[in-house]
This record gives structure tokens, C-alpha cells and sequence, in this order.
């Protein structure tokens, strides 16, 4: 029976009054539209012919629209409609894991879609598209490493997740590299509950399960037995303490009218970019520095023979160019603020996978990144031919 337009009109209009009658017409015209186009294509192909069909589906309203997809016999039939469908639904896949990983919650994201699209995506079609992004980060963070690393910055940023009823602060290990093209790559994020020396052994055996074989220089703040921790998993890689948490610490030991005075001598203390400064003079300018603040802060005198406080000067054995590079974890200290602003919309974070997912990808797309350093490279003992 023929029908006129009319007609047709409205017998879809009854059958979509119905309870899932619009989700059935959705369906009949995608497989309709492909089945016609294909018998365009065929009228054009006279040697093809067609070959049933194979199961197709996409996100509808609200719901899963499966449809059958014509074939033919070749194989060379692809349904422009289809492609059409798959770029939406990569679209989206993409605006929710831009929207997720630039601080929104699930329920957030939801709320964004149904502004723009309606009702047409689910709580779990929003699920479905932030897991797309958590396999994507999870591939990226287990990826291979490179055998050689000139510089590794390590540092924890501290982030609150629920875990069995509770909620607390657990450290995230990062560690932030210099490659040896003069880029910085982000190699690994761990979590534990506490950061400590023996953490960081842990961390260090699985960037060496990675591929990571030696490290030339590993930065680092002051945290206890790093020195021995670093020296055991990679015996040729000297550590740099954190010249900047170091004043930090210096300048909790004297009242505060006395850290201007304080700051003046840490500076010509650990200077950069002098090609004649040396460890050496660097030392004998802290036991001064000891000796004269040590007459009034006993906190500062017990420091002046304190070897430890050499590991603070080891920057200085390389190219005056790179120290104020090297001299701190400033760079990583900026990316954990990065990693902080993406989580602090959230009271607390739901698991440590949510929060892998996050830094992940704010990791995976830090554009700075993608810049090579500017004379990081002359350093021949880091970056040999």
C-alpha cells in the first residue's frame, strides 16, 4: 500500500505518541537512510551487489539505537550517515573528557549535556564517555620509557579521596622529566598513603620496570634518606635538594625581623650562572653564614658542618646556563598547583582512580611541555653528544 506524505506523517506521528515509539523511528529511518543509500551506491557499482547486513548501534534520546547496516559484497559500501553518527559520538566523547578533566564531576558534566542536548545522554552514556578517558590516561602512565633520563623531578602532591567510609589527605608521587631532546614529559603518578624515602624506592622500581635503565640528575626536596634511596636504584645519578625549601626552612629558625638580612646571605650563598662559582666556595660561604647567625640562633650553628647540606649545592656542578633550572622543583611545584586546581571542586575525591585520571590527563595535555627548554642542552655531563 502506497502512502502519501501526509500519510506517512502521521502514522509516525501515532507510533511516536507511544512508549518507545520515537526511539523505533530513530532506528527505522538511520536504517532506512542506509538501506536507500546503498542501492544508490550498488545502481553505481553495476558488478556489486548487496550482502545483508551487519548490527550497528549509537546514542539516541536518552537510549542505545541498534539498527542493522546494510553490506555489500566487497565490502566497499560505507554509509555516510553512519560517519555522521561517529563523529557525534566522538565529539561528545571528547567535550565530556574535557569538561571532567578540567575539574567537573560526573554529575556536572551531565548537567552541561542536558543544556545543550536535552535529555538525549544518561547518567551512564556521561559514565561511558569518562571511562573512555580513564583507559586513555591509564594506557599513557603505563606507556614505555625511555632508557636514559638527564633530569627527574620528584615531588608528592597530597589529595583527599574517600576510602573505606573515611576521608582523608593520601600523597600522589609524581615525576616530572627532562628528556634527552630538551622537552619535559611527565613519566609516572603513583599513589600511597604517605610519601616517604622508602616510597620513592618503590616508584623507582617501576619506572625501571618501565625501561628507565639511568638517571643523570634527580631533583628533589628535603625529604629524609632520598640521598641513599637514589643512590641504591641508580648509583650514577647525583640529587639536587630544593635550594628554595631550603630558605623556607632557613627562615622559620629566626624572627622575622631578621629573615630580610637572612635572604641577603642565603642569595650570595647559592648563586647561578657564574662560570667560576664552585661547591667548594658555596660551602665555605655556608660556615660563614653558620658561624655569623650561629651567635644568636643555636638552630643555625649545629647546621655548619652538617655535610648533608652539600646536596643542596650540587647544581653547581654543571653549566651556569641550566642552574636556575636545576637549583629548584619549582617546575614541579607548578604542576602540582595545576593538579590541585583540577581536583579542588571536589570536596573529596570519590577513588585514587578518579584522581590518576585527573592528573593524568592534565599531565598528558600541559602544552608547556611540548616546548624544548632553551639551552637545557649545553650541559655535556646531563645531555652528552
Amino acid at each position: 500500500m502506497d502512502l502519501t506524505k501526509v500519510q506517512l506523517s502521521e502514522e509516525m506521528r501515532k507510533h511516536a505518541s507511544k512508549g518507545n515509539g520515537l526511539h523505533d523511528l530513530m532506528e527505522i529511518m538511520i536504517e532506512c537512510m542506509m538501506v536507500a543509500e546503498r542501492g544508490e551506491f550498488l545502481a553505481d557499482n553495476p558488478g556489486n551487489k548487496g550482502n545483508g547486513y551487519r548490527p550497528g548501534s549509537t546514542y539516541g534520546h536518552g537510549k542505545k539505537l541498534q539498527f542493522r547496516i546494510p553490506r555489500d559484497r566487497y565490502g566497499n559500501f560505507h554509509p555516510q550517515i553512519l560517519a555522521i553518527l561517529r563523529d557525534q559520538e566522538e565529539e561528545c566523547d571528547r567535550l565530556a573528557g574535557v569538561l571532567y578533566t578540567k575539574g567537573l564531576t560526573q554529575e556536572q558534566v551531565a548537567d552541561v549535556f542536558d543544556e545543550i542536548y536535552g535529555q538525549q545522554y544518561s547518567k551512564a552514556s556521561i559514565s561511558r564517555m569518562v571511562e573512555c578517558v580513564r583507559d586513555q590516561v591509564n594506557d599513557w602512565l603505563e606507556r614505555g620509557l625511555e632508557e636514559y633520563y638527564p633530569i627527574v623531578f620528584v615531588d608528592c602532591v597530597h589529595i583527599k579521596i574517600h576510602r573505606k567510609r573515611s576521608v582523608a589527605s593520601e600523597a600522589f608521587y609524581v615525576a616530572l622529566a627532562v628528556n634527552e631532546e630538551g622537552s619535559r614529559e611527565v613519566l609516572g603518578i603513583f599513589n600511597m598513603p604517605v610519601e616517604s624515602a622508602t616510597g620513592w624506592g618503590d616508584i623507582f622500581d617501576k619506572l625501571k620496570e618501565r625501561g628507565v635503565l639511568r638517571i643523570g640528575l634527580v631533583v628533589a626536596d628535603g625529604i629524609k634518606g632520598l640521598d641513599r634511596v637514589v643512590g641504591g636504584k641508580f648509583p650514577r645519578a647525583a640529587l639536587q635538594r630544593c635550594v628554595t625549601h631550603l630558605k623556607r626552612n632557613m627562615f622559620a629558625k629566626v624572627r622575622h625581623g631578621d629573615k630580610a638580612a637572612l635572604a641577603v646571605d642565603m642569595r650570595d650563598i647559592f648563586r647561578t650562572g657564574q662560570r667560576d662559582y664552585t661547591v667548594e666556595m658555596a660551602w665555605t660561604k655556608w660556615q660563614e653564614m653558620c658561624d655569623r647567625w650561629g651567635k644568636d640562633y643555636r638552630a643555625i650553628k649545629l647546621l655548619r658542618n652538617n655535610a648533608d647540606y652539600k646536596a643542596y649545592m650540587t647544581y653547581l656542578n654543571y653549566a651556569p646556563e641550566i642552574q636556575a633550572m636545576i637549583y629548584t622543583t619549582n617546575w614541579i611545584e607548578r604542576l602540582n598547583r595545576d593538579f590541585r586546581r583540577v581536583t579542588r571542586m571536589r570536596t573529596a575525591m570519590p577513588n585514587e582512580e578518579s584522581v590518576l585520571t585527573l592528573m593524568g590527563s592534565v599531565a598528558m595535555d600541559h602544552k608547556a611541555f611540548d616546548r624544548i627548554l632553551p639551552n637545557i642542552a649545553v650541559d655535556k655531563k646531563l645531555f652528552p653528544d
